[in-house]
């Protein structure tokens, strides 16, 4: 019989991980300002969502810290405003589509990873990888829709590799540190207590 892909086991652990998200982001935790950017640890969630619960769910936690994200462009971050003023829609993509894709394709690397290796190789490898990917899209994305926006070239920088390089060399290092050491801790001990459809199949007796 074909596996469900939402059982209420992998319901009710989505249901807590975006509830830990939402409390984040009204939290210090979520959102560290440094600057006009903020470093964010909402990945951490997002990361162990798509693990235990599969790539929709890492896609489904990564909508909710987008969301949270894009309601901070109506005047609580300076950045996020500020591209806000300019486009709304180009601002929804880079807040909102960018991290429900990074949630996505960190199930999809935990998936196939299981496949060949164990369940803790896998789950450390996809939560360094889900940071790594919030940023590689988070800052291709703004550089391709908002690299000429007045408040990126007056605080990010005035051209795309200045722009690359201030976010990366401070932001990305912490959040994919952070990310990785607490990510990994969290899942490996979730994994292990909640196998999901990803967990590595079993060969065949001989």
């Amino acid at each position: 019989m074909k596996e469900r892909s939402f059982t209420t086991g992998k319901m009710v652990r989505l249901a807590v991980l975006v509830a830990i998200i939402i409390i984040m982001a009204v939290t210090p935790l979520g959102f560290l300002m440094v600057g006009p950017i903020a470093i964010t640890l909402m990945m951490i969630p997002v990361a162990v969502a798509a693990i235990v619960v599969g790539p929709m769910g890492g896609a489904i936690a990564g909508a909710t810290f987008g969301m949270t994200s894009f309601l901070r462009g109506f005047g609580i971050s300076p950045l996020s405003t500020a591209l806000m003023n300019q486009d709304p829609i180009f601002t929804f993509i880079l807040l909102v589509g960018t991290r429900i894709l990074a949630g996505l394709i960190t199930g999809l690397i935990y998936r196939a990873l299981c496949e060949r290796k164990n369940k803790t190789v896998a789950s450390m490898a996809a939560c360094l990888a889900a940071p790594v990917l919030n940023t590689v899209f988070f800052v291709s994305t703004l550089v391709l829709l908002f690299s000429s926006n007045e408040f990126v070239t007056q605080n990010l920088g005035a051209s795309p590799w200045a722009i690359v390089v201030t976010i990366v060399t401070v932001n990305a290092v912490i959040e994919a540190g952070v990310g990785f050491v607490v990510g990994s801790a969290i899942s490996r001990t979730l994994v292990h207590l909640f196998p999901g459809r990803a967990a590595p199949r079993k060969a065949a007796a001989t």
